[in-house]
């Protein structure tokens, strides 16, 4: 705490939450005053910026700051501050119109301010939700996105779901009842906008409130969005968002939801949304599978239900788990997850019981999980997730669960999962079980090893499971010897190896069990040397003779070098756990290892200096004893004849030891101090060797000795600190299995570079690196020869120094380049220190070998540019000379990732705390240190910078490629590094790409381009989100096309220019225009530039042919059409250009054409005038209090009426009209508008009131031969056959009609007259896509000009229609959809109309009758509950009809039906429909098909081809209406929201009857068609109500005389209980009946029946549906001991029917086989006297005897896994007679 108080002095505040890991820096105590500096630099400056109006580069780079500060520091502010950042930030993200690229980038720095919600409360912060509400709907339903006036990235969405997440917590209480004003009038459910709604309550609704806020909060919507979740049965797509609302809800409000009148019908639905199929051939409805429920949310509502007085949730799981465990056996590869659910529940641990209080309303103490509901939890997981541990894809799901469950009971998880695991060990034929549970094994390592008063024998395990876990590390098997490794690995991490067993005698109070580890403790050292000797054998068999042929390659392969990582890592672990006996033991072992043998030094070298690189690192001083004076003595005896050092191919001893050498020296830097005469001399010795595999070797020494020296850095990473060379008295090793690291008193050891290393580094660097930089100036001056070897050999020295020695020489340093952007805030860069006083009098080695390299590089590149190799070397060492401070960012990456994968694997959720073990703790600090090294973002852009990135640039246009491409990586990097150093860079990359330069090569032409294009995670320069780049850069592009180096014969150019294309336009994103005032005049001097260009280049295409090819003109239309946006028209020029090209040849360019002129029409648009009026005024009717939806007096005015409609001018302008569908279904909005009569709106465009951008338009649309060349263009056919209705042409013309009323009608009359009438495929969807224009635009038309526009559409609809085609009836679907959903069109008598030229045609070709209903039904669909009178026309249409021959037709027919009853819903609130109701047409139907219900013979499916004159019988008629209503019913199925279960009810009877029993295809379709609809209706979700009604007619049918019906009875029977499981178990007297109704169909006459019932008993059995008590068992048994009657004497006739007496029998024995089959993977008590009763009937008479067989059969398949575990269960007289029923009797025939 005196520290807290001493900082809190420093800094002036009590910070929030900061990084507790900088406390542990070696510099912690300089980290307050800098942290200090940077938090006031950064408040002074963003305050300037904000107050300046200065959003780029202002405010954006210092909100970037504040984010690395964050990442730095945490939240280290003050409450105060912390506050106003996030409003600050609030009020930047919802500036309206903000440039998106900002929002996004201020939305993430304010995600992560609110971040850790229990720093601040509500009290502390409010937040408004209606800004972040606009902001969401202008983005994510924008109006102009889709006409290509804006560009949102693909990433928005979830940046801003996630920060409406995160502001919720602080919406203000009034907030509730404020989203629900604004979003209950989108709740109709026919229409899209429900799924808007519900996804904005879903997103937006706040659920943490304190409770005496409740009645503001969740209270106000509860019961009405559950009633509304209750009472849908088919999966809608928004039911999804209601679970998701639910499962917050229940999760933040523990304790004071009252879920349990819900909860079975919340089992049900999750069950259901599992899809799991159940019984035989089961078709799923296809839609479930897209709409399941996600499982995360799933998930949190159940563990957030768990517990209180009750426990309801638990006795229902326990029934979810036994109804589904059969799905998660290996056999059947189980993959239903229920890893979350246990991780769930240990959030809810933690958070009940072991996370810091804080504002948030605890869990209240009656609700809180006790010790009891914890391990029931755990018992009812414990099965399934044993299970899935060896299913093919679980395994990993179940080390999880198993982690999770072993942290709350270990003594119930951990036992059972050894006894597979030492099995496992065991066997050398499964491997697979052995990597299943020893992944398993790692996750429950730290609750074995911790043990606790709950699981004091967990630590006994530890010595033999890593002794058995040996054998794993086995060459011949790559997984088994990772997983081993891993094993290791995590277990040595836990556990000290000392022996202790010398404590047993000097120590008498030692319990029991800390004697026996005392004991066991002795084994340690075997274990090591055991350990050893694997690893050796497993290096001799992979040196590179035994692995490669002679012509392979020398490197490593990749699953070489994992080995290699997973081997090393295992030793360091055990070294650095070793005590010092064992260490010096295992020391002197690999010593003897590598010295005496000779390793070559790719693969097997590698590993056996690994592990000596291991032993040196835990205890340098005794390692290097004998190490480094062997290898130095070795090397100078190897190297004193004169000529080695001239040998091309060295001694391999020679290089072996250098090998050793250079790896054992990467250990602490001050144990290397004593050798380092030694070490110089040897280095002296080998740098200037002429092999290269040598001189690399020594240069891996030389880099190794300087890092070790420079570098700062952790030296022990001991489970406890001070390690464990303490005498036993003091401290017993033992105690300390499993110790959690102490972050508070870690005691790192820091290696810190001493004066003493220091300045041994700036002598090795003035003896070894300044005469290498003498050689290469010299000879970049010419005045010295090298070879060129000779020269990447020095540049090989020069890297390995600046790497070695980096993190000692300062940054490079100089002038900044000023002047690349204004800015009136400071954009200086922050300095961080990282714990290194660069020393100012020594000679700066970065700037010399920066001056040197630069000289070099430009002698190269003059006179040998062919040497690539020393170009490469080059290129590393500039990037490292830029960026290299002691680490590199790739490195730093992946530890970071391996970090957190081993923090997850080892984490202890329960408590969390940051109890993670030392060694991670350690790592994280010193990733802390890294990450402060690497931090660079917005460097300051110095000179230094400049000519190294000109001479990057150099390099990236050069003439190799393989050049090209690394300096270009590197360059790319670079300029994400400075600030705004594209903008220095850009211009000379362009002047590359000018026409008008004769001297670029191809090759500078290409790295030119690749430059511009970027690589696919850093800058692209052709699309820098600054306007002043592009209008420099998009130009350029196009311009390029003339430039002499392009030649588009070579491929690669035009690939280049195609990405170019493609990535500008995939990433292009809208710019903000409003930074600054003159972003406005610099984007129409852009555009104006652009379209200059564009113009200049297609003269010059005219005058000399094919100087610029097409693609650039097609570049540059992509280019504009880029430009165009919703904030600013397009200047008239480029108006002009686009309307040109709608009439280009090329078929790209008119397609952009189109696309850009629908957006050019929308930006002309006039705005209308709207006026607000009240919904109670219209009709007359005041609204009821409280919720009231549907069809009611209030809404009546709203829908089609056929006989009031407006037939003057003065009527249509009083006619009040509301377009959108959904308006007043469900209430009415606050404040509802409608646009004013025609006399206040704008005047129609005449030649007077246009401007000139309207003009051009005009003129051109007025033109005849425009218009002409225009409709032949868009009337041909683009792909064949795979051409649709187009939208962008549909908008362009609803465009035209909307901006200019009627001017182009004449002119395109003809034209339309002339399309109308061709039946071609083109031509038919080109006037369906006008007409749908025209339609829609004629929204604001005045009466006589719609009278007049009608009476000319009405005869060419009716011609167009009757040249419908099979290809063109979806196009006027589309046409007829869109034309509907234009309200206009309920003005006078249009509906009426279309419906009557779609319906009233003599239509006799079932072709033509099909499509048109399709058309209409499109059409009325939009429609949706407004238009009854219509849908009722409709129906009494469609009912003569019903029983149509054709196939199609019944199709078609069965869908509209579909529409039509869609509005006859029974949702909560809602009043009836005036639309027609299902029960009345069912009633109308059955009546027709009495001759079929009533009749009992088959009913064959009679087709009389042609409809015969005469009329056919009522049997006939009635079997072809019958199919007709199947489509109905199937079509039916997964659309509506509700099933009406009573009128399917009273069809049953009938489909039971047709349905056939076998899987057979070749049926018919009405069987065919039967079948799928029993099987639809059984997955059917009934409300409880209903059920009792559906067990009646199953009663009834299971009386019937035909046995397909008994049968297809169960199998309905089946789907439907597992369907709706929960549901009817809460309801015991169903229960009963289904329990009945199965056992009287067991002793049905027909055997197929008995064998599906006993099927049906064995599934309801398994899933818990049923329970076997004893009065099952004694019915079952009384029915074996019916007497069969004598057999006949041979000669009389045999009985074909069996008698009652053998049903009877036969129905006990399949009683008790359903019994013993429904438990397949365990053995209850009651099961081994059932088999023995079952046994008596072996020899019964058929069909008994093979019933038996059968049954033993499976028993025995079922149980040989584990029966050894099942023997138990029998007693020994069971256990014989049990034998010799299995060995089957064949053996002995």
């Amino acid at each position: 705490m005196g520290r807290g108080l001493e900082q809190a002095e420093i800094l002036g505040f009590v910070p929030q939450k900061q990084i507790v890991y900088n406390k542990l820096l070696p510099y912690a105590n300089k980290l307050d005053r800098e942290s200090n500096d940077i938090l006031a630099q950064i408040k002074g400056n963003l305050g300037r910026a904000v107050q300046l109006r200065e959003l780029w580069p202002g405010v954006l780079l210092w909100t970037r700051k504040l984010s690395t500060y964050l990442r730095l520091y945490g939240r280290k502010f003050s409450k105060e501050d912390h506050v106003l950042f996030i409003k600050l930030l609030y009020e930047l993200v919802t500036i309206p119109k903000l440039d998106i690229s900002i929002m996004q980038s201020f939305a993430r720095l304010l995600i992560n301010l609110l971040k850790k919600k229990e720093l601040l409360s509500r009290d502390d912060l409010e937040l408004p939700w209606r800004p972040l509400y606009d902001l969401y709907e202008s983005i994510l339903y924008s109006k102009t996105e889709h006409l290509g006036l804006n560009w949102f990235p693909n990433s928005v969405e979830n940046v801003l779901k996630t920060l409406v997440k995160s502001c919720r917590l602080y919406f203000p209480e009034s907030a509730t009842q404020e989203m629900l004003d604004e979003w209950r009038p989108l709740l109709c459910p026919f229409d899209v906008t429900m799924q808007k709604a519900i996804g904005y309550f879903e997103l937006f609704l706040p659920t943490i409130m304190p409770p005496e806020q409740h009645h503001k909060g969740f209270k106000l919507w509860f019961d009405e969005m559950m009633d509304l979740w209750v009472s849908v049965q088919n999966l809608p797509a928004w039911e999804g968002n209601l679970v998701n609302i639910f499962a917050r809800l229940a999760n933040d409000n523990i304790g004071y939801v009252n879920w349990d009148p819900y909860i079975p019908k919340i089992f049900t639905r999750i069950l259901r949304s599992f899809n799991l199929p159940v019984g035989t051939s089961q078709m799923v409805i296809p839609r479930y599978l897209t709409n399941s429920y996600e499982i995360g949310h799933v998930v949190l509502w159940i563990s957030s239900m768990l517990g209180g007085p009750q426990n309801q949730v638990q006795k229902q799981l326990n029934g979810l788990f036994s109804s589904i465990a059969s799905f998660y056996h290996p056999s059947n590869n189980g993959t239903i997850c229920c890893s979350r659910l246990p991780a769930s529940v240990v959030r809810r641990l933690h958070r009940e019981r072991y996370k810091k209080p804080c504002w948030i309303t605890p869990v209240p103490a009656s609700h809180r999980l006790t010790d009891q509901d914890v391990t029931d939890f755990v018992e009812s997981m414990k099965q399934p997730v044993l299970m899935a541990m060896f299913s093919k894809t679980g395994s990993m799901d179940a080390a999880q669960a198993l982690q999770n469950l072993a942290l709350m009971r270990p003594e119930l998880v951990i036992p059972p999962v050894l006894e597979k695991t030492y099995p496992a060990m065991e066997t050398l034929t499964e491997p697979h079980q052995l990597t299943a549970t020893l992944s398993c094994m790692i996750g429950m390592a730290r609750s074995l090893l911790s043990g606790g008063r709950h699981y004091p024998e967990g630590p006994a395990h530890v010595l033999p499971l890593l002794m058995r876990a040996l054998p794993g590390v086995d060459p011949n098997d790559f997984s088994k010897c990772m997983i081993t490794f891993q094993f290791i690995a995590t277990f040595t991490t836990l556990v000290p190896l000392v022996d202790c067993s010398s404590a047993l005698h000097e120590k008498n109070d030692l319990s029991e069990m800390e004697r026996e580890l005392c004991s066991a403790s002795a084994e340690f050292e075997d274990f090591v040397l055991q350990f050893m000797d694997r690893c050796f054998a497993l290096i001799d068999s992979s040196t590179l003779e035994q692995t490669r042929e002679e012509t392979e390659t020398e490197k490593m392969t990749h699953l070489e070098s994992l080995v290699e990582l997973g081997l090393s890592s295992t030793f360091s672990t055990i070294l650095t756990q070793c005590s010092m006996e064992i260490f010096k033991v295992a020391l002197e072992k690999v010593f003897n290892f590598a010295t005496t043998n000779i390793f070559e030094t790719r693969v097997a070298g590698r590993m056996v200096a690994d592990m000596c690189r291991a032993a040196a690192k835990c205890h340098p001083a005794e390692s290097h004893r004998l190490f480094v004076p062997h290898c130095c003595n070795a090397i100078t005896h190897l190297t004193a004849n004169e000529d080695v050092s001239n040998e091309e191919e060295l001694d391999k001893e020679l290089l072996w030891n250098l090998q050793l050498l250079s790896e054992v020296t990467r250990v602490d830097g001050e144990k290397l101090l004593p050798y380092r005469t030694q070490l110089v001399q040897t280095l002296q010795l080998t740098l200037r060797l002429r092999c290269k595999q040598g001189y690399t070797l020594a240069c891996n020494l030389l880099h190794h000795i300087l890092r070790s020296t420079a570098l700062t850095y952790p030296t022990d990473y001991c489970s406890v600190p001070g390690g464990f060379n303490r005498p036993l008295q003091e401290y017993l090793p033992i105690k300390d299995w499993g110790r959690p690291g102490d972050l508070w008193n870690l005691e790192i050891q820091w290696h810190v570079p001493s004066v003493e290393e220091t300045a041994f580094v700036f002598y090795v660097l003035d003896l070894l690196l300044q005469p290498e930089l003498q050689r290469l100036q010299k000879y970049a001056q010419g005045e010295q020869e090298m070879s060129r070897d000779d020269v990447l050999q020095s540049l090989c020295i020069v890297q390995h120094c600046l790497l070695g020695a980096g993190s000692m020489l300062p940054p490079l340093d100089g002038p900044t380049v000023t002047s690349l952007v204004p800015s009136m805030v400071s954009l200086e860069e922050t300095k961080l220190y990282i714990g290194v006083d660069y020393d100012e009098s020594r000679e700066n080695y970065r700037e010399a070998i920066c001056k040197v390299m630069r000289q070099l590089l430009h002698y190269i590149l003059e006179h040998s540019e062919d040497d690539t190799k020393s170009l490469f070397a080059i290129i590393k060492i500039i990037s490292d000379l830029m960026h290299f401070r002691g680490s590199h960012k790739h490195e730093f990456d992946s530890r970071w990732k391996s970090f957190t994968l081993v923090k997850k694997s080892m984490e202890n959720r329960l408590h969390g705390k940051k109890r993670h073990i030392r060694a991670l703790l350690i790592d994280r600090v010193l990733l802390q240190h890294e990450m402060r090294k690497l931090l660079v973002e917005g460097c300051e852009y110095k000179t230094a910078h400049q000519d190294l990135l000109r001479d990057l640039l150099r390099l990236s246009t050069s003439t190799y490629s393989q050049v090209r491409s690394k300096a270009q990586n590197v360059l790319f990097t670079a300029l994400g590094t400075y600030s705004f150093c594209c903008r220095d860079i850009t211009p000379r990359v362009l002047e590359l790409l000018e026409p008008t330069r004769t001297d670029v090569t191809q090759q500078q032409f290409k790295g030119a381009l690749y430059c511009l294009l970027g690589n696919h995670c850093g800058v692209c320069l052709a699309n820098l989100h600054d306007w002043d780049c592009i209008a420099q850069t998009w130009p350029a592009i196009v311009r390029s096309g003339l430039s002499s180096a392009m030649s588009l014969e070579k491929p690669s150019i035009v690939r280049l220019f195609d990405d170019l294309a493609d990535k500008v336009h995939r990433q292009y994103e809208t710019i903000g225009i409003d930074f600054t005032v003159s972003s406005v005049a610099c984007f129409l001097h852009f555009v104006h530039k652009l379209w200059h260009n564009q113009g200049l280049a297609l003269q010059q295409d005219k005058n000399q042919e094919a100087v610029q090819p097409w693609k650039f003109e097609h570049i540059a239309i992509g280019f504009l059409s880029l430009l165009l946006r919703d904030d600013y028209p397009l200047p008239a020029p480029a108006v002009l250009f686009f309307v040109q090209s709608l009439n280009h040849d090329a078929l790209v360019v008119r397609k952009m054409a189109i696309a850009a002129m629908a957006g050019i029409l929308k930006q002309l648009k006039r705005e209308r005038k709207k006026i607000p009026v009240s919904p109670c005024d219209i009709s007359g009717v005041t609204e009821p209090e409280g919720l009231v939806a549907g069809d009611r007096p209030g809404n009546d005015w709203l829908q089609y009426h056929g006989d009031s409609l407006p037939s003057t001018q003065q009527d249509w302008d009083h006619f009040c009209f509301i377009e959108k569908t959904h308006w007043g279904y469900y209430c009415w909005p606050k404040k509802l508008v409608v646009y004013a009569p025609a006399a206040e709106q704008p005047k129609d465009l005449s030649a007077e009131n246009m401007n000139e951008r309207e003009r051009i338009i005009c003129d051109h649309f007025t033109d005849p031969m425009f218009i002409k060349q225009l409709i032949e263009f868009l009337s041909l056919e683009d792909r064949k056959g795979k051409d649709k209705f187009n939208p962008r042409r549909f908008c362009l013309f609803k465009g035209l009609f909307r901006n200019y009323s009627d001017a182009f009608l004449p002119v395109l009359k003809p034209h339309m007259e002339q399309l109308a009438n061709d039946s071609h495929e083109s031509t038919q969807r080109c006037v369906a896509e006008i007409i749908a224009g025209l339609v829609r635009g004629s929204k604001h038309w005045s009466f006589s000009k719609v009278e007049a526009l009608w009476k000319f559409l009405i005869p060419l609809m009716r011609t167009a229609l009757s040249n419908i085609t099979v290809e063109t009836y979806a196009d006027w679907g589309t046409c007829c959809i869109l034309c509907f959903t234009s309200w206009e069109i309920l003005k006078p008598f249009r509906l009426g109309c279309i419906f009557d030229i779609l319906i009233f045609e003599r239509l006799i070709i079932s072709f033509y009758l099909c499509s048109h209903l399709y058309v209409l039904q499109g059409g009325l669909a939009q429609q949706e509950w407004r238009v009854p009178e219509l849908l009722h026309r409709l129906l009494s249409y469609l009912e003569p009809k019903l029983t149509q021959v054709y196939k199609n037709v019944r199709e078609r027919i069965g869908s509209v039906l579909t529409y039509i009853f869609m509005i006859d819903v029974n949702l909560p609130y809602t009043l009836p429909t005036k639309s027609p109701h299902i029960a009345e047409f069912t009633e109308r139907i059955l009546s027709q098909l009495k001759p079929l219900i009533e009749g009992d013979e088959e009913i064959q499916n009679h087709v009389v081809e042609e409809n015969g004159v005469g009329e056919q019988d009522e049997r006939t008629q009635a079997i072809k209406l019958l199919k007709t209503v199947l489509k109905w019913l199937m079509a039916s199925a997964g659309r509506s929201f509700s099933t009406p279960v009573p009128q399917q009810l009273q069809l049953l009877p009938l489909l039971f009857k047709i349905a056939p029993v076998e899987n057979d295809d070749s049926y018919d379709e009405l069987k065919r068609d039967a079948k799928t609809c029993l099987s639809l209706m059984s997955q059917g979700l009934l409300y409880p109500e209903q059920i009792p009604m559906v067990l009646k007619v199953l009663h009834e049918i299971a009386g019937s005389s035909s046995w397909h019906a008994r049968f297809s009875v169960l199998t309905y029977l089946q789907t439907m209980v597992f369907y709706n499981l929960f549901t009817i178990l809460s309801n015991e007297q169903a229960v009963q009946d289904v329990r009945a109704l199965v056992i009287r169909l067991l002793e049905d006459e027909q055997l197929e029946v008995r064998e599906m019932a006993a099927t049906t008993l064995s599934g309801f059995l398994q899933c818990n549906f049923l329970a076997m008590d004893a009065s099952m068992q004694t019915h079952f048994e009384a029915l074996c001991k019916t007497r069969l009657p004598k057999k006949r004497k041979r000669g009389s006739v045999v009985d074909t029917i069996p008698s009652v007496d053998l049903v009877r029998r036969h129905a006990g024995v399949l009683g008790l086989s359903a019994c013993i089959l429904s438990s397949p993977y365990d053995v209850p008590t009651w099961m081994p006297q059932l088999l023995m009763d079952l046994s008596a009937h072996l020899n019964d008479t058929q069909p008994i005897e093979m019933t038996v067989k059968k049954t033993l059969s499976n028993f025995r398949r079922t149980h040989h896994d584990n029966w050894l575990e099942h023997k138990q269960q029998f007693t020994d007289d069971q256990l014989v007679v049990l034998t010799d029923l299995l060995v089957s009797p064949c053996y002995y025939a």
